[in-house]
C-alpha cells in the first residue's frame, strides 16, 4: 500500500495536487503550522480539508504535545460532526509525547459514528512500538476492534478509503 501524511495549509487545502493523492491508497493530512490562528479559523481549516476526496484521516487532530503545547484552538464537535458526514476518520496518535485524540473525545467521535486510525507517529523503527500507548487510549474510550480502522482487515481499511473518493 501507499499512503502519506499530508500537511493541511492555512485555507485548509493538502499540500499535495490532487493528481499525487489519486495514486495513492490512503491520505492522512495534519496541521503542522499555524498553530496561533483564532478558534473558528483553525476549525474551517480543518473542516476544509475533509472536502479533500482523497483525504482519509485526519492526524493529531489537536496538534498538542504534552508538556510543551497546548491543543490549538479548534471546535472538536464541528470537527466531529464533520468527520462523521464525510466519512473521515480520526486518528488516536499513540506517539506519548501527543496521545491526540484525547479518550473521551475519541468517546465521543465513536458515539456520532467516526471511524478511529491509531497511529504510531514513528520517525524511527522503533517508534512502532508506539501503538501500545494508542491501543490504551482507544481501549479507556471503550473503543473496541471494529471502531478502528486499521484495526480492520486490509480489504475493509482500502474500501474505507475508495468510499471516500467516491463521496
Amino acid at each position: 500500500m501507499k499512503g502519506i501524511e499530508a500537511d493541511i495549509l492555512q485555507d485548509g487545502t493538502v499540500d499535495y495536487e490532487d493528481r499525487v493523492l489519486e495514486r495513492l491508497d490512503f491520505v492522512i493530512a495534519s496541521i503542522h503550522s499555524r498553530f496561533n490562528m483564532g478558534s473558528r479559523e483553525m476549525t474551517a481549516r480543518m473542516l476544509a480539508a475533509m472536502d479533500n476526496q482523497y483525504l482519509t484521516i485526519i492526524g493529531h487532530p489537536t496538534g498538542r504535545l504534552l508538556l510543551s503545547r497546548a491543543p490549538y484552538p479548534i471546535d472538536l464537535d464541528a470537527v466531529i460532526e464533520k468527520a462523521a458526514a464525510t466519512g473521515v476518520a480520526l486518528e488516536i496518535n499513540a506517539d506519548p509525547h501527543r496521545l491526540d485524540l484525547d479518550w473521551r473525545v475519541a468517546r465521543r467521535a465513536r458515539d456520532s459514528g467516526v471511524a478511529i486510525s491509531i497511529g504510531a507517529d514513528a520517525h524511527s523503527v522503533a517508534g512502532l512500538g508506539y501503538v501500545d500507548f494508542g491501543v490504551g487510549m482507544a481501549r479507556k474510550a471503550g473503543l473496541g476492534r471494529e471502531h478502528i480502522l486499521n484495526a480492520r482487515p486490509v480489504e475493509e481499511f482500502v474500501g474505507f478509503a475508495q468510499r471516500r473518493r467516491r463521496r
